[in-house]
Parts: structure tokens; sequence; C-alpha cells
């Protein structure tokens, strides 16, 4: 029996009961873990999704990785990431309509 490799060579990883796509999102999450401990972010949130639809027709749901606020004073920030080892041509194109259409900025770690 043969054992598949990664299309992109990562390796899922296991941390405090998720499961995470790789090494280098697991790392992230834990690190936004400790944030929110120390009250720096707040609501976190893991595989958020966001739909693009036309005419009412669900064209795609794009899904990143994380999303949590921030808070400065009396403003409140949301915030978007997505751990990328490697942009597939898709996801550019993706991440370009949901940003134009749903008002978000997502950050690439």
């Amino acid at each position: 029996m043969r054992i598949r490799r990664s299309k992109y060579n990562n390796r899922k990883t296991s941390v405090n009961g998720y499961l995470f796509d790789s090494a280098k999102e697991a790392k992230r999450y834990r690190e936004l873990a400790l944030m929110e401990k120390a009250k720096e972010i707040h609501n976190l949130k893991l595989q958020p999704e966001w739909d693009f639809k036309i005419n009412g027709d669900k064209m795609f749901t794009y899904v990143a990785d994380f999303s949590y606020e921030t808070t400065v004073g009396r403003f409140c920030f949301f915030h978007v990431e997505d751990v990328k080892g490697f942009k597939t041509p898709v996801y550019r194109l993706k991440k370009k309509i949901i940003e134009a259409c749903h008002g978000i900025k997502i950050v690439e770690i």
C-alpha cells in the first residue's frame, strides 16, 4: 500500500484537537491562540467562509484560514489571514473577487 504525498509537500498537523493542512498553518494558529489568551486579539475563527454569488447563484465559497478582530481605542478592526506556501492562479483570482465583493483585505502569511 502506498502512502500518498501531498500535492504541495505539506504535512497535516494537529493542535488542540484541530487538524491543519500544514505545519506552518498550525504554527500560526498557536501564535493567534496565545494572542487571544493575552487579549491582544478577540473573536478568533478558524476556516471562516465567504460566498460569491451572481444573480443569487452561488459560484464558489472562499475559505480562509483565520479571522479575528483587534481593538484600538474605540475602533475595532477585522483581519483575515491565509497561510500560503504556494499561490495558485485560482487562489489569486478568488482572493481578488472576495476582497472586492466583501470589502475585506486578506493577508497572506
